[in-house]
Parts: structure tokens; C-alpha cells; sequence
């Protein structure tokens, strides 16, 4: 199956309840429907992205990247490749190479949530991130390692995360944490 099949597939069953997450469900599957490169950095006024917000092994930690473009605390997340079998392969690879760790498992299966921002891509001028996000549990034992993407890369209390965190990794962390609660 193809990443852009499986981001159908998988978009296509995304369904939170929330009616902004289920619009932006639909700009989503326009924009697949639409636009063939609509997964790549060519595709220079949208794109699909990922992203995975890490927990360790006993819900309580977090684990954030400060992103050297942005300057603030994010989860980890970037552009999918065109080896990616899936949205959330895709988040996974982006994992394991921001975080140095390997051993995850998906705390749902699929997103936990949607979030379209726009960043300055520098030459590209303004772009907007059609971010697709999952949750990951990282296995104990293991050691994180700061990749090139990353000023920082650090675990935070999941209640005293970083001032300047953006609204959408709050929400984020607390959706994952009504999952855990139920």
C-alpha cells in the first residue's frame, strides 16, 4: 500500500467527535485528493506532515525536542519520505531519529489528533504543516540522543511542561491523557 492510499485510509477513519478535527479531516483528504506531491516540501503552499509526542514508560514524562527553526519546545515531527509506508510508520521513523530511541508502541491505533499550522520554510516563504499526530510510548531502559534536528532534546513532567509550549502540544498531551484515563 501506498503512503498516499494508507493517509486516505487512515484519515478516512479518523473521527475524535470534535468538529474542528473533523473540517480539518476534510481539508486533509482534499488536499491528497488534490495535489499527488501533496506529502512533499515541493508542494510549497501545503503538506502533509507527521508527528509523534513521546511518553515514557509510565505516562508521567514527555518527551520534547527544541526545534532550532521555531525556537520552542515541540513534540518530534517532520516531513514524510517517500520510503514511508504509512502515516504512522512515517511517525515512527521521525522518532527513532530525533529521539535515539528505538523500542515504541502506538498508544492508540492511528492519530489522536490533527493540526494545520503555517511556518516560515525560509526560501519557501510561508507553508503550511498538515500535521497528523500520534502518541508513542517509549520502552524504559533506553537512552535519548540529540539529533542535528534539535537545539535539545529533553523529558519534561508531563504537568510542568516548558511556559512557551504551543496550544496544540497541550491539547495534544491532554487528549493522550483522557486516552490513558479511560
Amino acid at each position: 500500500m501506498s503512503l498516499r492510499i494508507n493517509a486516505l485510509d487512515t484519515l478516512s477513519t479518523f473521527n475524535d467527535g470534535e468538529l474542528g478535527q473533523l473540517d480539518l479531516r476534510q481539508r486533509y483528504l482534499r488536499h491528497i485528493e488534490v495535489n499527488e506531491d501533496g506529502f512533499e516540501k515541493k508542494c510549497v503552499s501545503a503538506h502533509i506532515t507527521v508527528s509523534a509526542l513521546v511518553l515514557d514508560h509510565t505516562h508521567r514524562k514527555v518527551l520534547l525536542t527544541l526545534h532550532p527553526k521555531v525556537g520552542r519546545w515541540l513534540q518530534l515531527g517532520g516531513h514524510c519520505e517517500v520510503s514511508d509506508a504509512s502515516l504512522a510508520a512515517a511517525a515512527l521513523r521521525e522518532a527513532r531519529e530525533e529521539s535515539g530511541l528505538e523500542v515504541f508502541d502506538f498508544l492508540i491505533d492511528g492519530p489522536v489528533q490533527l493540526d494545520a499550522h503555517t511556518i516560515n520554510c525560509g526560501g519557501d516563504g510561508l507553508v503550511t504543516h498538515l500535521d497528523v499526530q500520534f502518541v508513542l510510548v517509549a520502552h524504559e531502559n533506553q537512552e535519548i540522543a540529540i539529533s542535528n534536528e534539535s537545539l535539545d532534546l529533553k523529558w519534561f513532567d508531563s504537568n510542568d511542561l516548558p511556559q512557551d509550549c504551543d496550544f496544540a502540544l497541550v491539547r495534544l498531551l491532554d487528549k493522550a491523557q483522557q486516552i490513558l484515563a479511560h
